[in-house]
């Protein structure tokens, strides 16, 4: 033995009287266990290649732990932070050396209990803690929208201090972003661009549901000097589900709640030229009054198409500024032409209506439109209007990435007509 001598207690040895005739010595230690009583502190033996005083450790760097052959051999290491988290690591095949496969959280406290036995067989154990370098760099996220009340369609959206676009990172994010709902449904991320990410249900999320959105990446190492940090969680409620089908070439718009029809509604829609989107959009916003501008979108004021007005009851389905409003001056042409730039006009008082029973995140879809379908990024939710299968492979943790591109945020509040 090339190490001080332990002192031991002694282990006490009973007789056992066994069934099966003969008599048989064991030893046992106070927990039942052979040869487990009072281990010794194997403080000499036990190597750290972590900080023993208030130094911080490098957490770029792997934990490794080794005891010197002749002294015996490793048995069992656990290491926890202080949210108790394991990090996974590998013990050699002889026990002399065990190293932490997973990356090391920064500026985390960790706690490492080590078990070995001595070449006589004796169980020796070391605890030690110590603590990580916090990042320079931290990644952390937003999520949205606000807590509150919404519609049935709208995602939670996830937006990154910083961009990320290895897929092996972009997969130690997504991983670390949880989205639950009470009732569950299938759901999961996709990337919009390297900063930002949607999360939604298969289907529109159940009536009455609880959503909450929360970010786990706090310590956890995402790319090189790149750790994420503390972000603030999300709690949203679902309302119920109210969906309005405009259906441009009927010139009518059907409101459902919960599957029944609770209103029809005579419209018009966007002309030739002006026609509106077909497709699923979400509510974005309510707005009581609203200037709207020809210029705006792009038409020449004192041209023929020129339009300067004041506008009620306005709900937003757009950031280029296509919503659904009060026209009173169409009212001859709803039920019977389409008439606008672009937007969904009624009578002031189904403005109202409509106005007053929906909310952020209700569905609006338009069908029968002359209209470009909806962009499913950029101008607003269209999310729904990509199908499941393609939703899904915008997930890195699913198959591949997507490629998007941020709003443009110079088309923002440009209301339509």
């Amino acid at each position: 033995m090339n190490h001080t001598p332990h002192i031991r207690t002694v282990v006490s040895c009973t007789l056992l009287v066994v069934s099966l005739g003969a008599g048989a010595a064991a030893c046992f230690g106070s927990d039942g266990n052979p040869l487990a009583a009072n281990p010794y502190d194997a403080a000499e033996q036990i190597s750290f290649n972590a900080p023993s005083d208030s130094a911080k450790a490098d957490p770029d760097k792997p934990l490794e732990i080794t005891v010197d052959g002749s002294d015996g051999r490793i048995t069992d290491v656990m290491v926890t932070d202080e949210r108790g988290h394991h990090l996974a690591g590998e013990l050699s095949a002889d026990g002399g050396r065990w190293r932490s496969t997973a990356p090391l959280s920064a500026g985390a406290k960790y706690t490492v209990k080590v078990s070995m036995e001595d070449e006589d067989g004796f169980p020796g154990t070391r605890t030690i803690t110590f603590e990580t370098a916090p990042s320079k760099k931290l990644l952390t996220v937003q999520f949205g929208p606000k807590a509150g009340t919404y519609g049935v369609g709208q995602p939670i959206t996830a937006e990154l201090t910083a961009p990320v676009r290895d897929k092996a990172a972009r997969a130690v994010v997504e991983s670390a972003l949880k989205v639950e709902s009470t009732p569950a449904v299938e759901g999961t991320w996709h990337w919009v661009d390297d900063k930002k990410l949607h999360f939604r249900p298969k289907e529109y999320w159940p009536a009455g549901a609880t959503v909450s959105a929360v970010s786990n990446l706090q310590g956890v190492k995402v790319a090189d000097k790149l750790y994420g940090g503390a972000s603030q969680p999300l709690k949203l409620t679902i309302g119920d589900r109210i969906e309005a089908i405009t259906d441009a070439g009927a010139h009518q718009m059907t409101v459902r709640r919960n599957g029944e029809v609770i209103n029809t509604i005579p419209v018009t829609t966007g002309k030739p030229g002006f026609s509106t989107r077909n497709g699923i959009k979400v509510v974005l916003g309510k707005e009581y009054f609203v200037r709207m501008r020809g210029t705006s979108i792009g038409i020449s004021a004192g041209s023929a198409e020129s339009y300067d007005l004041s506008v009620y009851y306005a709900t937003r389905v757009t950031w280029s500024g296509e919503y659904v409003h009060a026209a009173p001056w169409s009212v001859g042409s709803q039920g019977y032409a389409n008439v606008s730039h672009g937007c969904t006009g009624m009578s002031t008082s189904n403005a109202a209506w409509f106005y007053k029973t929906v909310r952020e995140g209700d569905i609006v879809k338009v069908i029968n439109s002359a209209g470009a379908e909806m962009d499913p990024f950029g101008n607003g939710f269209g999310d729904w209007n990509l199908s499941w299968d393609t939703w899904r492979k915008g997930s890195a943790l699913v198959a591949g990435t997507r490629d998007g591109s941020s709003p443009d945020d110079a088309a923002r509040l440009r209301p339509q007509v």
